[in-house]
């Protein structure tokens, strides 16, 4: 087990992470966590982060949502909505290519309890 994955309690093999990272990066990319969702049951990797491309794919609506409202949401939601978003997405990018179960800053257990 990788000395990242010890870190942060995952039950992840070197096996899981090295067989496994490409489908873990591609649930970041919206929808894509289905993927690995669905299609990689038995992955403790794969899973860790659909569950984290979850996370972010709800926040990524709520605040889309949120920069409809007028005048605050234009200011607030639209442009520090949309910056969270975006590197949130790259954090969770480099932590699937890198090998790390480290759950997204700020929105990241919202879902990590969630069985699937």
């Amino acid at each position: 087990m990788s000395e990242e994955a010890k870190k942060s309690d995952c039950k992840c093999t070197q096996k899981d992470i090295e067989e496994n990272k490409l489908l873990a990066m591609i649930s970041y990319f919206w929808l894509l966590f289905l993927i690995p969702m669905f299609g990689k049951r038995d992955s403790v990797y794969a899973q860790f982060h659909a569950k984290q491309g979850l996370t972010l794919f709800i926040f990524s609506i709520i605040a889309s949502i949120a920069s409809m409202i007028p005048i605050i949401g234009w200011l607030l939601f639209s442009w520090i909505g949309g910056i969270l978003v975006l590197v949130l997405f790259v954090i969770g990018l480099i932590n699937s290519l890198s090998g790390k179960c480290e759950e997204l800053p700020i929105i990241g257990k919202w879902f990590s309890n969630i069985k699937f």
